[in-house]
């Protein structure tokens, strides 16, 4: 897996397929198998390119705070070392917000897809997103954990569960890294949303815990090119509702793709 470094923490990446480049930008405390069902639908179109944030998974771990600014400068150095010039970013709740502050600190951005993604910290539940961490040591309390991410018919029907906790118990950030991202996120501004002047996707569940619907309704008003998607499921309703989600999120690129 290829690395970079931002002021000496060391960010771990990969990548597929060939293309314009589709970053994917991931929720607090989440590692990258967030984004197995989107990643291998966009690699080959396009090349997709997912990279674990500083605290997460075989990135670095230095100690808080973090904040939102300087998450946007690690997406900087990931898209300057795999020498993209434009890229199409893809974020989900703190990642979301990574992405709307990179756009106003750097220029390689065209496009901006948002996945149960609030505009301020201060529209976050913030109890609600605590909940979705667990210790990794405790199979239990991972499982119960994903409750507000996925819902019950969902696991019951895939019987993914366990496959789901594996993953996090390899891939998730620990406690202390899973606060500091909780703590940057709940102290983000987005600031003056009509000044993102990019073409925006703003997909939302319509049972999402951690940041109501209406707060995706808003976020896509709020920008000047939003469209918003209701999905049905919670916070990773792109994951449960994955084909239709990566179907509306090709069209998407596909529209402003050249």
């Amino acid at each position: 897996m290829p690395e970079t470094v931002n002021g000496g923490v060391t960010l771990h990446y990969d990548s597929a397929g060939a293309g314009e480049t589709v970053a994917f930008v991931g929720e607090a405390g989440y590692g990258a198998w967030q984004w197995g069902w989107q990643y291998n639908r966009v690699a080959g179109p396009f090349e997709a390119l997912v990279w674990d944030l500083r605290g997460t998974g075989r990135s670095d771990v230095p100690p808080g705070p973090y904040d939102v600014d300087t998450m946007a400068d690690d997406l900087e150095a990931v898209l300057a070392a795999t020498g993209t010039r434009r890229a199409h970013l893809v974020g989900a709740g703190l990642g979301g917000m990574v992405t709307l502050r990179y756009v106003r600190r750097h220029d390689r951005a065209r496009t901006l897809s948002l996945l149960g993604t609030a505009p301020a910290g201060e529209r976050i539940d913030e109890a609600a997103l605590c909940d979705l961490h667990a210790p990794a040591d405790d199979p239990q309390a991972l499982a119960e954990s994903l409750s507000g991410a996925l819902s019950p018919a969902f696991l019951e029907r895939t019987g993914l569960t366990g496959q789901l906790c594996g993953w996090r118990t390899e891939e998730d950030a620990g406690r202390e890294a899973f606060e500091a991202q909780v703590a940057a996120a709940l102290g983000f501004d987005a600031g003056p949303l009509h000044e993102v002047a990019l073409p925006a996707l703003v997909c939302h569940g319509l049972d999402d815990p951690v940041v109501p619907a209406s707060v995706g309704r808003d976020l896509a008003e709020d920008l000047p090119r939003g469209a918003f998607e209701a999905v049905e499921g919670r916070h990773l309703c792109f994951a449960e509702h994955s084909r239709a989600v990566s179907d509306r999120l090709l069209g998407f690129l596909e529209e402003h793709t050249g």
